[in-house]
């Protein structure tokens, strides 16, 4: 048996090949489509398809299920389309913020306004009260870090 392999692919094929943005890479994950559907929502597509470049921490959609019952639905509600934008921008750090960046302590400012904080304790990052469960996924325009927990704004 003659086992032939190639070092040549077309570059059509090659999924390496194309950089998605932020808005992209969610889209392209199946635990983050509770996330993608509230970026909707809140007409954020446009903002984070931009240069950036972008921090998000990005909940799963099991931490959109931690929330109080009925939460996300009416966050969703065109009524609390302002709402739904502080808590997602709360989520976003303006420039590209690697886990290695990350220190003790460290204050953040998101582009909502409000600061959130880091807490580095048995190997783990901590961003508020959320945990940090992926890390330094990057896109063209940022890096993304999903975490568990919904983190909210100061009210």
């Amino acid at each position: 048996m003659i086992v032939l392999n190639s070092s040549f692919t077309s570059k059509s094929t090659s999924v390496h090949e194309v950089e998605a943005d932020i808005v992209d890479l969610a889209v392209s994950t199946e635990f983050l489509s509770t996330l993608v559907a509230a970026v909707k929502a809140a007409d954020l597509v446009d903002v984070l398809k931009g240069d950036g470049p972008f921090t998000v921490f990005a909940p799963t959609n099991e931490a959109f299920a931690k929330l109080p019952a009925g939460t996300v639905e009416s966050l969703l509600k065109p009524e609390n389309k302002a709402k739904l934008v502080a808590v997602l921008s709360y989520h976003v750090v303006p420039g590209k913020v690697m886990s290695t960046d990350l220190k003790n302590g460290q204050k953040a400012k998101t582009v909502q306004g409000s600061e959130v904080t880091v807490t580095l304790k048995d190997g783990k990052a901590m961003i508020n009260n959320a945990t940090v469960t992926a890390a330094d996924i990057e896109a063209s325009n940022g890096v993304v870090h999903v975490i568990d927990t919904v983190i909210l704004p100061p009210m």
